[in-house]
């Protein structure tokens, strides 16, 4: 079985910015081509050119919301015209809100739910549809949807749920296309930066202090966004195909389950 994801044509999604941003990276290091997808335009205009200008791949990009199957599907149709068969998919998009559980509302709920689960549950159907009957995803979990942190509930169980997704979606479209999930911790993003800022505003600690200390204990530093790219390379290749249905924890160490 081969490593080799080289001229693989694989969407991103939530790809303008931090661990998205990073896999996209990988991945074109590697030789694949990249349909990047993002719901902020300005950013992902850059990104992209960005991202173009650092390698000899093919990128595309797409001004998405992924919690909107027909934009889903538009920018899929749309991709697979140009590029032919699609072979990946990287369900990265992802937000969060902070906020003790007593006090969350219920827009809180819907948001990140819609956002963390029902998109992608949009992208797999969509993926589905237009990667000419297999391929691989990788979902994006968190090592949150295991732990369960204070302040966190709604972000801990859309990305419990999206743990439990890809077991189900593993099992109901086995052999054809193989499904996983990472579930990082302590990569050093924009989501982790603004989790610093408001668990130190809630407890009275510098927000730069804060995010010194938010690494994992075994490696005692940050996980950089391409090293999350580097495991979800290799869960897109051949050499995967083995590993079916699976959460695999990339947080240093820290979850050991």
């Amino acid at each position: 079985m081969s490593h080799s994801i080289s001229g693989r044509n694989i969407v991103v999604t939530g790809a303008a910015q931090g661990v998205g941003l990073g896999i996209v990276q990988e991945l074109l290091g590697q030789g694949a081509n990249v349909v990047m997808l993002d719901r902020n335009a300005e950013r992902l205009s850059a990104s992209a050119e960005q991202a173009r200008d650092d390698s000899s791949g093919t990128v595309l990009s797409f001004t998405a919301d992924v919690t909107r199957a027909d934009d889903v599907r538009n920018s899929f149709e749309s991709a697979r015209a140009q590029l032919g068969s699609l072979h990946g998919l990287v369900n990265n998009a992802g937000i969060i809100r902070m906020g003790a559980a007593a006090e969350s509302t219920t827009d809180d709920w819907q948001s990140q739910m819609n956002v963390n689960v029902v998109g992608v549950v949009n992208c797999c159907r969509a993926f589905r549809d237009f990667c000419d009957g297999s391929g691989s995803i990788v979902n994006i979990a968190s090592n949150a949807g295991k732990v369960g942190y204070p302040n966190m509930a709604a972000y801990n169980a859309s990305k419990a749920a999206v743990i439990n997704l890809t077991r189900t979606l593993a099992a109901e479209w086995a052999p054809d296309i193989n499904v996983n999930a990472v579930c990082p911790g302590g990569v050093l993003t924009p989501m982790l930066e603004h989790v610093a800022d408001v668990i130190g505003e809630r407890i009275g600690e510098p927000p730069d202090e804060l995010l010194a200390t938010m690494v994992p204990a075994q490696l005692n530093r940050h996980i950089e966004p391409r090293e999350v790219g580097k495991i979800v390379a290799f869960l897109l290749s051949d050499a995967a195909i083995i590993i079916r249905g699976q959460s695999i924890n990339i947080d240093g160490g820290d979850t050991p389950y």
